[in-house]
């Protein structure tokens, strides 16, 4: 594999100081010129990579989707057998871990840009499509090796990731972190039922 280019190396430089400022200071009030403050560089060297913000939101949901996709990433050396993967990454969407991967305040801003932004919604779109697609095909795979029995793999997938978004949406303003813990043990249990999985319990985290 190639060595990443001065340009690609810049560019995630100054997407990881975007999402930085932004989850502190909100979307809409982040600027290139704070931006490149907080680089100690002059913003025309930001926009020289980036002309406009709006190229910097489309970059900074590229970087939702890589993050998001951290969960399906297997180690070679990892041996484990294929019920035990599907059952990670089930334990995984329904952890603090998931939850933590991005900012939620700034995930939910970037997903206000939807409703008036048809390039912002089709990333979205593409987001929520491969997160699914990748789940589908575990449990697609998990199926055709008589690891579960399940009719529907993309239905199925649709129907965790409805659990998954509703929950974190709902207990987003949850009055505790055992509150959160107490409800979203719930709905990862609900995954396991759908999945016909349903002696798992007391799942060490993932």
């Amino acid at each position: 594999m190639g060595r990443k280019s001065l340009k690609e190396t810049r560019q995630r430089e100054i997407i990881n100081v975007f999402y930085q400022v932004a989850k502190k200071e909100g979307l809409e009030n982040t600027s290139i010129a704070k931006i490149a403050k907080v680089m100690e560089i002059n913003p025309s060297l930001i926009i020289h990579y980036f002309q406009t913000k709006e190229e910097l939101t489309y970059a900074l949901i590229d970087y939702i989707l890589e993050k998001y996709l951290v969960i399906y990433r297997v180690r070679r050396d990892d041996k484990v057998s294929l019920r035990d993967s599907l059952i990670r990454v089930i334990a995984y969407l329904f952890s603090k871990k998931w939850n933590k991967l991005f900012d939620d305040g700034l995930f939910y801003s970037c997903y206000a840009l939807t409703f008036r932004d048809k390039k912002v919604r089709e990333k979205y779109k593409n987001l929520t499509n491969s997160l699914r697609e990748k789940l589908a095909a575990l449990i697609q795979k998990c199926h055709d090796e008589g690891v579960i029995e399940v009719k529907h793999p993309r239905r199925t997938a649709d129907l965790i990731f409805a659990l998954v978004d509703g929950a974190y949406f709902y207990l987003s303003v949850a009055d505790s972190g055992a509150a959160f813990e107490e409800r979203i043990d719930d709905y990862k249990m609900e995954a396991f039922r759908i999945l016909g999985f349903e002696d798992v319990y007391n799942l060490p985290s993932p």
